[in-house]
């Protein structure tokens, strides 16, 4: 008897029957720019990856889908809004507006381009988290400060979960940081995935 045949047939039917496994799982967006992708990471090393095996570990039966791109705007958040919505996500992660304030975009222009996302995802009655983030001191105190209040206020007109930095609990980590001093190492990931759990969580349900 060969027993090779019915291990290739029992594997192939695990492989066929993963998407529809995956398809059962409500599905969680991380929307975002380089934080979100992992610039400088394996996929399985960015942020997204890591909050899927801690919701795993926890008993959320949620698909962590990673969306996130290099070097994008807040108006690149708004174009890429029906790629988005046509996963009909159960939850998004927003995370923009790091390179609009790193490209001194006026705070006017984030603050409506956010708030189009906002709306967009909420009115398909998508549960949102906001994830905000500052700027370096050299910025100036005036624009670091109109910059942070975009994600206050909007987390407030929106009545959204609201994380208002994101780096908060890796700032001052050893090893958090890759060298050009941007981008979260591995380790600064897992630490992300951390900050974020607890204004996450609520927005789940277990064995969902």
């Amino acid at each position: 008897m060969d027993v090779r045949r019915p291990f290739l047939v029992s594997f192939l039917i695990l492989v066929l029957a993963a998407p529809l496994v995956a398809a059962d799982r409500p599905l969680l967006v991380c929307y975002g720019d380089s934080i979100t992708a992992g610039y400088g990471l394996d996929l399985n090393q960015a942020y997204p990856a890591a909050l899927q095996r801690a919701l795993d570990n926890r008993g959320y039966r949620y698909k962590v889908e990673n969306m996130g791109a290099s070097g994008a705007t807040t108006k690149d958040a708004i174009a890429g809004l029906p790629a988005i919505l046509a996963l009909h996500p159960a939850v998004v992660i927003v995370e923009f507006g790091g390179n609009d304030g790193l490209r001194g975009i006026p705070t006017a222009d984030t603050r409506r381009n956010l708030d189009a996302v906002l709306s967009a995802l909420l009115k398909a009655r998508i549960r949102v988290l906001l994830a905000g983030i500052t700027l370096p001191p050299n910025y100036g105190r005036d624009y670091i400060r109109q910059f942070d209040q975009v994600f206050r206020d909007l987390a407030a007109k929106h009545h959204t979960a609201f994380v208002p930095m994101i780096y908060k609990d890796l700032i001052h980590v050893p090893g958090a940081i890759q060298p050009d001093g941007i981008h979260p190492t591995a380790k600064g990931s897992a630490i992300l995935a951390g900050t974020l759990l607890p204004a996450l969580t609520p927005l789940l349900r277990k064995g969902k």
